[in-house]
């Protein structure tokens, strides 16, 4: 059995964890809109074809943010083209994914269906095929209020108020090759600056994300940081990144450290930012905003066989198993260890594509939640607060450059809710006796602590088999937490406290 020390202080702060961490994203892609979100035939559309069990789903999930519509779809989309009636929109070849879009849902849809799931906007613009002309005729028909052709044009479709969007992420993996309208990073980089320029003359408000490099392998990537923030440093609050894991090699002890990999591509892009604010002699922090990560290997080899030009085929749809779930929550425990720097983040995607929840359109036509659903619901519901380090005794393993923790702990407090929350991912293959010594908060009663283990790592959850079991803990007088972890296990501990 390991052994773990773990010593926590309410005084030893990372960050505030914002609430946007917990984000997702839905794109115009396979059965992720349609018939996923969307689907007046349904016998639980509502009038306005959203699918209620849907709905319910993701209210589970507590996403307080939503990116939209794309990811690579973004780059040759015409926003003009999901407006106004339907039965006027035109019918595009979706050059992305190889399928035909019928605009059936856009732009008032969207809006509509976030204030149903009560998540915000962060609304993409084309930055591939578009670009000046088309952002600022987009943040005039959402933002402004009345008075102007496009401002007017929404007002004729049916929204008298303004969205107001708040989040705007200026184009999608520019860098990528497979991008429609890829650029190198001085083009990206002169195109976001010129953009953000109009959209901040529309509406002042606003914040904006820049495209970082697609993918931390990427030749590009570094360079192509640093060269677009000269451009766009003093425009933009955030900078993207994305990261998907995979386990083709079937090696648990290396998956599972896809987490200290995601950790030093952070770093590696906070130096980055740093380095520009250095040398720019600015007093701006550079916030990040990871708003596409997930697991993503399983869907690959059946998405080469799908025939081209459908409308919502089947693509991207990865059906998780155990392994994954474990995986998911690790990246999220690295999210929460940097909450100073990463405000945004987006599990990607929402539903049926590499998404936690899944729905069925023949036979029983339900939904179901993937193994992910369960790791991702606890920390959006429950990793809201201050983020606090954590020193974590414990052995490693190693893999490739990297030293792994065989147990791995975020620790947050919820002022509001005055409780102490700590998510711990039990890489090893034995069982772990853990001791936390909490310094500077008084330790009350346990509100609930759950364990996801025991479960093959290739068990997929397609019959709703996965569920938390209790977890026994001990909270001693010296405010001590001792307790016994499984062997490869997903744990949360909620514990009241006060200062």
């Amino acid at each position: 059995m390991l052994k773990v020390n773990l010593f926590i202080d309410r005084d030893n702060v990372i960050g505030e964890i914002d609430p946007r961490m917990w984000g997702s994203f839905t794109e115009q892609l396979g059965r992720s809109i349609y018939t996923g979100i969307y689907q007046p035939d349904h016998p639980q559309a509502d009038d306005k074809g959203f699918r209620k069990d849907v709905i319910q789903a993701i209210s589970q999930l507590n996403v307080p943010l939503i990116r939209y519509p794309g990811g690579n779809f973004v780059s040759g989309y015409n926003w003009e083209d999901g407006i106004g009636p339907k039965e006027k929109r035109p019918t595009r070849l979706d050059l992305a994914w190889k399928s035909i879009e019928t605009n059936e849902f856009g732009l008032h849809e969207f809006m509509q269906w976030c204030k149903l799931v009560n998540a915000q906007p962060d609304m993409a613009i084309n930055l591939g095929t578009r670009g000046i002309d088309a952002a600022r005729n987009l943040i005039e028909y959402c933002n402004f209020p009345k008075g102007t052709y496009w401002s007017d044009l929404r007002r004729k479709n049916g929204a008298e108020n303004p969205f107001n969007i708040k989040l705007w992420s200026l184009g999608n993996e520019m860098d990528g090759d497979w991008q429609i309208g890829h650029k190198t990073a001085h083009e990206y980089g002169r195109l976001a600056h010129e953009a953000a320029k109009v959209m901040r003359l529309v509406d002042p408000s606003i914040e904006l994300v820049a495209s970082g490099s697609s993918l931390h392998d990427m030749e590009t990537f570094g360079n192509w940081e640093e060269t677009i923030l000269d451009d766009v440093y003093d425009d933009v609050e955030y900078l993207s990144l994305h990261q998907y894991y995979d386990n083709y090699e079937h090696d648990i002890s290396k998956f599972l450290a896809s987490s200290e990999d995601f950790d030093a591509f952070i770093n590696d892009v906070i130096a980055i930012c740093d380095a520009v604010k250095a040398r720019k002699h600015s007093n701006k922090i550079m916030y990040l905003a990871m708003d596409e990560w997930n697991v993503w290997y399983h869907s690959k080899s059946a998405d080469e066989k799908q025939k081209p030009w459908q409308i919502a085929p089947h693509l991207l749809e990865d059906h998780y198993n155990f392994a994954d779930a474990l995986v998911v929550g690790a990246l999220a425990i690295v999210l929460m260890k940097h909450a100073d720097r990463v405000k945004i983040g987006c599990l990607a995607q929402l539903v049926n594509v590499i998404a936690p929840i899944m729905t069925r359109t023949h036979g029983n036509p339900s939904v179901w939640y993937q193994s992910i659903f369960y790791p991702f619901m606890q920390v959006s519901n429950f990793g809201q607060g201050t983020a606090l380090t954590v020193k974590n005794d414990v052995s490693t393993y190693h893999v490739d450059n990297h030293e792994v923790p065989y147990v791995d702990v975020a620790a947050v407090y919820n002022d509001k809710q005055q409780e102490l929350i700590l998510f711990i991912e039990n890489k090893a293959n034995v069982s772990a006796q853990l001791c936390s010594k909490i310094n500077n908060l008084v330790l009350k009663n346990v509100i609930s602590a759950t364990k996801f283990s025991g479960y093959d790592f290739e068990l997929t959850n397609e019959k709703q088999i996965m569920k938390f079991q209790n977890l026994t803990i001990e909270v001693n007088d010296n405010n001590q937490i001792q307790v016994e972890l499984d062997p490869y296990s997903w744990n949360v501990i909620r514990i009241a406290a006060h200062d």
